[in-house]
């Protein structure tokens, strides 16, 4: 299993690709595929079937997953960073490479 530096709850930053620049929280971590859904960014259209749920069907716009590399974990001043581990007493916390600072 891989460990991956962002958990869901996080602010992000897209550093790659069409939404470079854009910011948003983490919604959810697909840990098997090393993606992530950040909210309001790479919204995609998704066509829906009438159904007993949605009796009209159409179209849906819903946030498709990114990848995880071409996200930046941001610090409280709002600024990107890398992450880093170091052991609190006996606890395993992340920290901010940049400013040091315990995420």
């Amino acid at each position: 299993m891989t460990k991956l530096k962002i958990k869901s709850g996080d602010t992000v930053q897209v550093i790659a690709g069409d939404h470079k620049g854009s910011e948003g929280k983490v919604l959810k971590v697909f840990i098997d595929k090393n993606k992530a859904i950040v909210e309001g960014i790479n919204m995609v259209k998704k066509h829906t079937k009438p159904s007993a749920q949605n009796p009209q069907g159409g179209i849906v716009e819903k946030e498709a997953p990114i990848h995880i590399s071409n996200l930046s974990l941001l610090t409280s001043k709002g600024e990107p960073t890398r992450v880093g581990y170091q052991m609190e007493g006996d606890k395993k916390v992340r920290f901010s490479t940049k400013s040091n600072e315990v995420i």
